[in-house]
């Protein structure tokens, strides 16, 4: 089978696609989009399931996510300040690509260790 690079998405710099992309795939983005994929979460049960994110981190993907219509955050009528994140509908349907993508990992993390190792040896 050959290739014809001419049906490839082509990725300008001011491509919204590009942008949108680079918005939910960020280092801490998916993972994040995981967890609300299941259900909403507390700002605070977030970090604790996510080791070694800081506090502005979250925040700053949290932001990003809900500026781009995918996360919602509701402040929480407790009282002492609570606020709870969960997907939008717009999130949602992104929900089982996400899902998707994580079950993957779990899928090929043992495949993709040996790849890892076998390249290290043949670098080093």
């Amino acid at each position: 089978m050959t290739h014809d690079p001419s049906h490839c998405p082509k990725f300008q710099v001011d491509c919204i696609n590009r942008k949108i992309l680079d918005q939910i795939s960020g280092k801490w983005s998916i993972m994040v989009l995981t967890m609300l994929g299941y259900g909403p979460h507390r700002f605070n049960a977030i970090k604790k399931q996510l080791e070694g994110i800081s506090q502005k981190a979250l925040t700053d993907t949290l932001r990003k996510l809900e500026r781009n219509g995918v996360v919602n955050r509701k402040v929480l009528p407790t009282s002492s300040v609570g606020v709870e994140y969960e997907l939008t509908a717009l999130g949602q349907s992104l929900r089982a690509h996400v899902i998707a993508l994580y079950t993957w990992t779990e899928e090929n993390g043992d495949e993709i260790t040996r790849a890892q190792a076998a390249f290290d040896e043949r670098a080093a």
